[in-house]
């Protein structure tokens, strides 16, 4: 990676979003993995304000004895592979597929030398009236697929079942160059974002960054925020929100 000899980078941490460039990154070991090293894009620990992000958002670099077990209740994981061959319990998981594990869910999962995954994390939060999803397993080769708001151009990957028992989405977004969202979105839910290939600009709240392959994003509730692809080549990304839970609870009595 080309160093900039002035101390320049295209990271911005804001009170309600962040962009975090590929050239900010530091690996280090990574708590419920063995023999991995990895960099943390986004935790709690970004708060810089108003807003704390309410889950965490991590990149895995194999190596060849690299392994998790599962998390600890009640984080809610799901991992999906960037690059390479993991092993999920005897079975391959190639590129572009993807594994979420339900609190408490114990598995042997490998990621070799040569593979990378993207992860999110959550505290699961049950909801009354429905039982804790079992695991689910697969491709964006598979995943359904829809033109966003009718258009064919812009196209959405929903990977987990859109039902009240998950408490979070991840989705695949790719526009083809020139394609934007159709308006500027401002909405409850908190976005986590990994660029997983192409170029474009991306609005966050009232400033407008260039992002482009292996940027990742933070938008918390309410920031507001669009995005145009640019360039020769379609741009797509992996984004993470939470769902369909109470949006009040009741105070400790």
């Amino acid at each position: 990676m080309q160093q900039s000899p002035f101390g320049e980078t295209r990271t911005r941490v804001e009170f309600n979003h962040a962009l975090v460039a590929e050239d900010g990154h530091v690996v280090s070991p990574l708590v419920g993995w063995n023999n991995a090293e990895g960099v943390v894009l986004i935790s709690p620990a970004m708060s810089h304000g108003a807003a704390t992000p309410r889950f965490v958002q991590y990149l895995v670099n194999g190596s060849e004895a690299c392994t998790t077990t599962g998390a600890d209740a009640p984080i809610e994981r799901l991992v999906y592979v960037l690059e390479g061959d993991a092993n999920l319990d005897g079975e391959t998981l190639p590129a572009d597929s993807f594994a979420w594990f339900s609190p408490g869910d114990s598995y042997t999962l490998k990621l070799p030398a040569g593979a990378r995954a993207l992860v999110f994390e959550k505290n699961y939060e049950p909801l009354d009236g429905h039982n804790t999803p079992e695991r689910v397993v697969g491709t964006l080769a598979t995943a359904p697929k829809d033109p966003f708001l009718g258009d064919p151009e812009a196209m959405l990957a929903t990977l987990l079942p859109v039902e009240p028992s998950f408490d979070m989405a991840v989705n695949v977004f790719e526009y083809t160059p020139g394609t934007t969202l159709p308006f500027v979105e401002t909405h409850v839910m908190e976005h986590g974002l990994y660029m997983r290939s192409g170029q474009g600009v991306y609005r966050l709240g009232d400033c407008w960054y260039p992002v482009q392959q292996g940027d990742t994003i933070w938008m918390a509730s309410y920031c507001p925020q669009w995005f145009v692809a640019m360039g020769k080549e379609s741009a797509s990304y992996i984004y993470y929100k939470d769902i369909h839970r109470p949006l009040l609870t009741n105070p400790a009595s």
